[in-house]
């Protein structure tokens, strides 16, 4: 019989850990939300502001194995405090660009937060799963993935507020901008000193039958090399790869170029703009918790996964018509709609790969799937950036669409094997037999 038990201590390594993952997201999009504003400032292209998104996007691929590496061989803590770290550094350094000419000094600045990413965005996963219970771990998860998705929110809200429009102001401009930057550099670095306080390696107990049998193998039977083999011979992981890929892929291109396509059929309307991304990541917010309990109450993800993809194939084909009818009110609704399920995704994504490739790592099965995420988000970014400036927003999107249907078939055709379930399960049921 193992013994389990739940910490305390897990709700404040969540919390601490989805606040800094949120400044992380609004570090990402607090450019794109105001990509004429930045382009006016620095005296750039919109395609260069594009890249102070997407550098988050290039920065992870070639990263992510040994960030990995590091969390399987050096643990969550470190992993966590390079992260809360690197976003604090970058955060300062930004402060330093605060004239038109230094534009190079933004972006180097933003790399060091995408490198931060790096060290984030793989631990949702692995934070459920060593700290919370088998009846709670998708909703952890759930609310990890949740801070991110805050911090885009705020993305989106935030800066149109602080940093309006004035073109023939150029000072009052860099002033705004330096609110909203030393702002978010005192929050980074609180952040950072809290992580070095609360997170710890795993609790004293394992919370889960499935975590006190790992905890029963010898460290060197583990191999991080034996491990990525095993996770590119599994093939319902290879198809979820993809298809994760795919979705995660389309909400960055949306949320990069949300402010482009808003402004090119609603003219000055930048603030808006901004509220239409909140309303979408909002939604989405919303649909991520509703998906994790769902996951923690019927165990269904390969169904709920798949529902949830043909809804936001769905929900993008009526944002992307309806996006030019000249009502903002539609465009509110119908990027609430396309939020709640495609933000809502992002979760079930995380939980499913871990069920499938039990007992590999969830850091590596995790990371993998944002590699994947980055590289189709570069792609996307490019070519739905290139169709919108050189035909339509709307040429855009039906890009965007057709690859969603791609991933509908590839998630229709994965096998599902929840191992990870089928260990907690078995175990309960032999505990129950011996009483």
């Amino acid at each position: 019989r193992l013994e389990t038990r739940l910490s305390r201590r897990r709700l404040a390594v969540l919390a601490v850990f989805s606040c800094y993952s949120l400044v992380n997201a609004f570090q990402w999009i607090q450019y794109s939300i105001l990509s004429n504003v930045f382009a006016g400032f620095y005296g750039v292209s919109f395609t260069q502001i594009d890249w102070l998104s997407m550098v988050y996007m290039v920065a992870y691929v070639p990263l992510i194995l040994p960030a990995t590496w590091l969390l399987d061989a050096r643990g969550l803590r470190l992993t966590a405090l390079l992260g809360a770290g690197l976003n604090a550094l970058g955060a300062w350094l930004k402060c330093g660009s605060l004239a038109p000419q230094r534009y190079p000094l933004t972006l180097a600045a933003q790399a060091v937060c995408a490198v931060a990413q790096v060290f984030i965005l793989g631990l949702p996963s692995r934070i459920a799963s060593v700290w919370f219970g088998p009846t709670e771990v998708s909703t952890a998860c759930a609310v990890a993935v949740l801070g991110n998705q805050l911090g885009t929110a705020i993305g989106f809200l935030l800066p149109p507020v602080l940093v309006p429009n004035t073109p023939n102001d150029i000072d009052l401009m860099a002033h705004n901008i330096s609110i909203m930057f030393y702002g978010t550099a005192i929050v980074s670095t609180l952040l950072f000193f809290l992580a070095g306080v609360v997170f710890e390696e795993k609790p004293k107990y394992p919370p889960s039958h499935s975590q006190a049998v790992l905890r029963t193998k010898p460290p060197e039977d583990y191999s991080y090399k034996q491990s990525i083999i095993n996770l590119f011979k599994n093939v319902p992981f290879i198809l979820l790869l993809i298809s994760y890929g795919i979705m995660t892929g389309a909400f960055y291109s949306v949320s990069t170029l949300l402010n482009q396509m808003i402004v090119t059929h609603y003219e000055g309307e930048e603030v808006n703009a901004g509220r239409i991304g909140l309303t979408l990541v909002v939604a989405g917010m919303v649909g991520s918790i509703i998906c994790g309990l769902w996951l923690d109450y019927t165990k269904t993800y390969k169904q709920t996964t798949l529902i949830v993809y043909i809804l936001s194939f769905i929900g993008l084909l009526v944002f992307t018509f309806t996006l030019d009818l000249g009502y903002l009110v539609v465009v509110f609704v119908t990027g609430g709609v396309l939020g709640f399920f495609m933000t809502g995704y992002l979760p079930l994504g995380f939980e499913f790969a871990v069920e499938i490739t039990y007992p590999e790592s969830e850091g590596t099965s995790s990371g993998l799937l944002n590699a994947s995420a980055q590289i189709f988000g570069i792609v996307f970014t490019l070519v739905q950036g290139k169709l919108t400036t050189d035909y339509s927003p709307r040429a855009g999107n039906i890009f965007l669409c057709a690859w969603i249907f791609v991933g509908i078939i590839l998630t229709a055709l994965i096998k599902s094997d929840l191992r990870r379930h089928n260990v907690n399960s078995g175990i309960m049921n032999l505990d129950v037999k011996a009483v």
